[in-house]
C-alpha cells in the first residue's frame, strides 16, 4: 500500500434530499493527499434526491452515479463497489457528515494495525429538538447497550464496524454484501472478514456525524426493521447470539403483560385465586418501572433542557419495544423481505 493510496467512496443514497449535499461535501473536502472518487448508488427516490446527485456530479468529475432500481442498501453498495477503482474502499452515507480528518486517521490506522476493516463512532446529531432527543438516545448506553460504535469503548478489536474502512482485496478474497441481507449486511461481511483471519477495528477517535431518524414513526420503522434483522442473525449465525439481544424481549413481554394485567386483574380479581391476584398486580410494576428507568435514563442523557431530556425518555420505548418485536419475528420466522421504510416517503 503506498503512502497515500486512492480512496473510493460508496455511498447508497435514497430520499435524502435534505442531507445529500452536505454529506457530499464533507467527503470531498477530506484533508487526505490521495487521488479520491464517489460512487452514488442511487435509488428510486421520491423527493429530490436524484436531481440533487446530478447536479453535484455536474459540478465534480469525481463522482459517479449508477442506479439502484431496487434501492436496496447491499445491492446499492456493491454496485458502487465494482464501479470504483481505488484500492481502499470506504462506505459513507448520506445521512452522516465525516471529519476532514476522517479518511487520513482510517488509512493509517488500517495500515497500524494490520486490519482489513476499520470502523469509527456514530456520533448522532440533531437540527431540531426531537431529532437531538433522539441522538441522545442513541448515545445513552440504556439506549442501545453495548455497542461501542454508540456509547464508545476503547480502541481495539471488533465484532462489526459502524460504516467500514476497507482494503478493496478483501472483497475479492471473502466475497461482497451479502444482497439478501437486506439490513445487517455490514455484520454478515465482518464475520467472514473475521473468519478469513483479518481484523476489524474500531477506532474510537473515527467519529462520523449522524442524523437520525426525526420522528417517532419512522424510528419504530427502523427499530423494527434493525431487530427483526437481528433476530435473523441469531437465527442463522451460532456467533450472531448474545444474552444482550434476549434482554428487550423479556422486556416486551413484561411491558406487555404488566398493561394487560392493570385490565384484567381488577375486573377479574373476584374470581381468581389469591396467588393468581398477587402476580398480575406484580406485574403491573414492571411497566411502571421501566417508565421510571427511562426517566432516569433521559435526565441523565444529553440535552438542551427539561423539555429535550423528557423527550429523549419518550424515546427509549420506541427503540426497545418495536426493536423487540422485530427481534422475536426474526428468530421465530425469519427477516423475510422486512425493510426499513421510515426514510421512505
Amino acid at each position: 500500500m503506498t503512502e497515500y493510496p486512492g480512496v473510493a467512496y460508496v455511498m447508497p443514497v435514497l430520499n435524502e434530499a435534505e442531507y445529500l449535499e452536505e454529506a457530499v461535501a464533507s467527503i470531498l473536502a477530506q484533508e487526505y493527499e490521495g487521488d479520491k472518487e464517489l460512487v452514488l448508488a442511487l435509488g428510486p427516490s421520491t423527493d429530490e434526491t436524484n436531481l440533487v446527485a446530478q447536479r453535484l456530479a455536474a459540478q465534480d468529475s469525481r463522482i459517479t452515479l449508477v442506479d439502484n432500481p431496487l434501492g436496496r442498501t447491499p445491492i446499492a453498495l456493491n454496485l458502487a463497489i465494482r464501479n470504483s477503482t481505488h484500492p481502499i474502499v470506504i462506505r459513507v452515507d448520506a445521512h452522516s457528515e465525516l471529519p476532514a480528518y476522517y479518511t487520513k486517521r482510517g488509512i493509517e490506522t488500517l495500515k497500524r494495525v494490520g486490519a482489513h476493516d476499520v470502523g469509527g463512532l456514530m456520533d448522532a446529531r440533531g437540527r431540531m429538538p426531537l431529532q437531538r432527543a433522539i441522538a441522545a438516545a442513541y448515545h445513552s448506553k440504556f439506549g442501545f447497550g453495548g455497542p461501542a460504535y454508540h456509547s464508545g469503548a476503547p480502541e481495539g478489536e471488533a465484532e462489526s464496524a459502524y460504516l467500514g474502512i476497507f482494503r478493496r482485496e478483501v472483497f475479492e478474497e471473502v466475497g461482497y454484501f451479502d444482497e439478501n441481507m437486506w439490513r445487517a449486511q455490514d455484520w454478515e461481511l465482518c464475520l467472514r472478514i473475521r473468519q478469513a483471519g483479518h481484523k476489524v477495528w474500531f477506532d474510537p477517535e473515527l467519529k462520523v456525524g449522524y442524523y437520525p431518524r426525526d420522528n417517532f414513526p419512522s424510528l419504530i420503522k427502523q427499530s423494527f426493521a434493525s431487530g427483526t434483522w437481528r433476530g435473523e442473525i441469531a437465527r442463522r449465525f451460532p456467533e450472531g447470539k448474545s444474552l444482550r439481544h434476549d434482554l428487550p424481549p423479556l422486556l416486551l413481554v413484561g411491558v406487555s403483560t404488566g398493561i394487560l394485567s392493570a385490565v384484567i386483574q381488577p375486573v377479574a380479581a373476584n374470581a381468581l385465586p389469591k396467588p393468581v391476584n398477587l402476580l398480575l398486580k406484580l406485574s403491573q410494576l414492571v411497566p411502571v418501572l421501566y417508565a421510571a428507568c427511562c426517566v432516569f435514563a433521559g435526565i441523565r442523557a444529553k440535552g438542551k433542557g427539561l423539555k429535550e431530556k423528557l423527550l429523549t425518555a419518550a424515546t427509549f420505548p420506541m427503540i426497545h419495544l418495536p426493536w423487540a418485536a422485530g427481534y422475536i419475528k426474526g428468530r421465530a420466522v425469519g427477516a423475510g423481505s422486512t425493510l426499513d421504510k421510515g426514510r421512505v416517503k
